[in-house]
């Protein structure tokens, strides 16, 4: 709502926008963002979802009802603008521990040591790419900053990660500007962070790990890398903890799970890449962002019998609230990721069973029954739009959600089989699997093919 409050302003238009007490210190953070740093709000004490009526309509006429009269009656204070360091600018000059405690101080890095940026750094990074180092590739939400070249290697530098990891970075932060990601969404409650899946022969050539371990720290291409994103946010996009980052819990970075291409070469599955719409072979990035997720231990016996089955319960278990993305916001939105060690996809694919088998079986088989997904959504979620029948007459939501009215009908997680995500990595001899949740809209999974530039 800051946004619309920041047009009408901007137009002459008084405005309030309400804001509940938790979201105070990110409302003043998004307004900097917005360049209107003086934007009134009218307070709602505590949160309204767990307050009983009496109490909501107390704080309301206390404070609430104060606040929203008088900010549009009354002409908002100036306020200052925040002052940042000119682009390429020597910000400071120390030692290794004081350019850490200098930067740190500011808010500029993750909590980590990190490498300090210098000229000299930064020089090689930009040495990598074919691109200008002021060229901006987006505007980032919610600070509004240019995503410059430069700024990209300034924290390619800061991550840990080697100049020629620079054509990644550059498609990275290509793919967070991507409109259809959301970037702005990065800070809400729920606490989702992305996980970066990487295609193509670069995953051998920069020697990034896609066996034993695959979402564990230790491998500098994957642990720099994926600590990059999160430095990106903070430093360039403007996520702040306690300003504009309301995780309730959070998830730290995630490291880039790169794919375990010689196994879905050999038994014909396509990449992650490729599901996107990116050419077989092609050095590929997908990200999504995703709530959290969970190991699915010792997969055995008959794949249809027992393999399946297990698969499509645990799917079933991971999402709960989630739910909402497929019927309610951002309709159709919902894509969970089944990330299958080697061992486990060789062994189904050898039962006859192609990456798009498993997707419809998932699809066909990882359902809820429908008063139980309407319960998640009406009772437990407190959301407005709930009734399947009611969306499905309407024309919003597919007629798979009420084929009967039948209350203990199975209704299925997503809208289709391809809306389930699909990856092949970790121990080749692990019969394990891992379920994501995924943050539906907010965080959609897109994928970019990464540019070729010097070197590469």
């Amino acid at each position: 709502m800051l946004r619309a409050s920041a047009v009408c302003e901007q137009a002459g238009i008084p405005t309030s926008t309400l804001v509940c007490e938790g979201f105070l210190t990110q409302s003043n953070a998004c307004s900097l963002g917005l360049g209107m740093p003086n934007i009134p709000v009218a307070e709602i004490p505590s949160h309204p979802n767990v307050l009983n009526k009496q109490d909501l309509a107390e704080n309301t006429l206390r404070v609430t009802v104060e606040q929203v009269i008088s900010n549009l009656t009354q002409t908002p204070a100036v306020a200052g603008q925040r002052g940042e360091p000119e682009p390429q600018s020597v910000v400071f000059k120390g030692s290794h521990d004081e350019v850490n405690q200098y930067f740190y101080d500011n808010g500029w890095s993750d909590g980590l040591p990190i490498v300090p940026p210098t000229r000299r750094k930064i020089e090689a990074f930009l040495h990598c790419v074919d691109i200008d180092a002021n060229e901006s590739l987006a505007t980032l939400l919610p600070e509004n900053r240019a995503a410059t070249i430069w700024s990209i290697a300034v924290n390619g530098v800061m991550a840990g990660c080697r100049p020629e990891y620079m054509p990644l970075l550059v498609t990275m932060v290509e793919a967070m500007a991507d409109p259809s990601y959301g970037v702005e969404h990065s800070g809400n409650t729920p606490g989702a962070e992305t996980l970066l899946i990487l295609n193509g022969p670069i995953v051998k050539a920069l020697g990034f790990n896609y066996t034993q371990g695959a979402m564990r720290d230790g491998f500098m291409p994957n642990t720099s890398v994926g600590r990059f994103w999160r430095l990106y946010l903070r430093n360039v996009a403007g996520f702040m903890l306690h300003k504009n980052d309301k995780a309730t819990f959070g998830n730290t970075w995630r490291v880039v799970v790169a794919e375990n291409e010689d196994v879905l070469s050999k038994i014909g599955w396509p990449t992650v890449g490729t599901d996107m719409g990116n050419t077989p072979g092609q050095n590929a990035l997908t990200i999504g962002r995703y709530t959290g997720g969970n190991v699915v231990i010792s997969v055995s016996g008959d794949v249809r019998e027992h393999m399946l089955p297990y698969l499509a319960d645990a799917v079933t278990r991971q999402i709960s609230w989630q739910i909402m993305f497929a019927v309610a916001q951002g309709l159709g939105k919902l894509r969970p990721l089944l990330m299958l060690s080697p061992i486990l996809a060789e062994t189904i694919a050898k039962a006859g069973f192609s990456k798009q088998d498993v997707k419809q079986y998932l699809f066909d088989h990882a359902r809820l029954p429908a008063s139980q997904f309407q319960r998640i959504l009406r009772d437990w979620t407190q959301k407005p739009t709930w009734d399947l029948a009611l969306e499905v007459s309407l024309g919003k939501i597919p007629k798979v959600y009420h084929e009967s009215d039948d209350p203990e009908r199975l209704v299925p997680l997503v809208w289709k089989p391809d809306d389930y995500m699909i990856a092949v990595t970790g121990d080749p001899l692990r019969n394990n699997a891992y379920v994501f949740a995924q943050n539906g809209l907010r965080g959609y999974p897109v994928s970019r093919a990464v540019r070729a530039h010097k070197g590469t």
